[in-house]
């Protein structure tokens, strides 16, 4: 059975992970018959956002906040090794640009967190796929010089990532950018007007493309 590694940013669409995008990415991977684990950074998160009224208070713990949604079952992704999986993924939402780097604060000049930028790099020398989701595109951006990634047809999102030395393809919905000389398999998700249909679709099919790249 192939092995995903998942990291979350939180527990939210404003200030950690995307919820539809980080359950219909387990679903698919269960669906297609591999397995998951699920990681997070052990951080203080940015903010934590009421989803109700906007109002931004005093961040949590992004490790806690995500266990939200990995029902308690998940590890620091200081323990995540590229060794003990076949391929990694990061749904997206607001807590991968806050959280997982600082792309909503600093734009293209953005930092990536030491343990993320670690992860992308260990799944990219060994030749292992890389998959993200919305907005997490950025982050594989940034560390895999000269990749190619889609954050949907956002114009401005488009520049910074030429700006981060890598290329972007503009998609719509469901439709995975592949890039397959890096192995790194992205879609746009709710960067564009998403049903939640189209959300597992689109999941689905970048966790598809990513096993048939498996494949020997």
């Amino acid at each position: 059975m192939k092995r995903f590694a998942i990291v979350l940013s939180g527990c939210g669409v404003f200030d950690g992970s995307e919820i539809h995008e980080a359950v219909m990415t387990m679903l698919a991977i269960d669906n297609l018959g591999a397995g998951y684990e699920i990681f997070a950074p052990d951080i203080p998160q940015h903010h934590t956002v009421n989803h109700v009224t906007g109002e931004a208070g005093p961040g949590r713990n992004v490790l806690q906040e995500s266990a939200r949604i990995a029902r308690g079952t998940i590890a620091p992704i200081s323990q995540l090794k590229a060794a003990d999986f076949d391929a990694v993924v990061f749904p997206g939402g607001f807590g991968a640009a806050k959280n997982l780097c600082t792309y909503a604060f600093d734009g293209a000049s953005m930092k990536v967190n030491p343990d993320v930028e670690r992860v992308i790099a260990e799944f990219h020398a060994a030749k292992k796929p890389i998959g993200a989701l919305c907005i997490a595109p950025v982050i594989v951006a940034k560390v895999v010089k000269g990749c190619l990634v889609t954050l949907g047809k956002s114009a401005d999102d488009a520049k910074n990532v030429e700006a981060m030395g890598a290329r972007h393809q503009e998609t719509g919905h469901e439709e995975v950018c592949v890039d397959e000389a890096n192995l790194v398999f992205t879609g746009p998700c709710y960067m564009l007007k998403s049903t939640i249909g189209q959300i597992q679709r689109g999941a689905g099919n970048v966790v598809r493309a990513m096993l048939e790249a498996m494949k020997p």
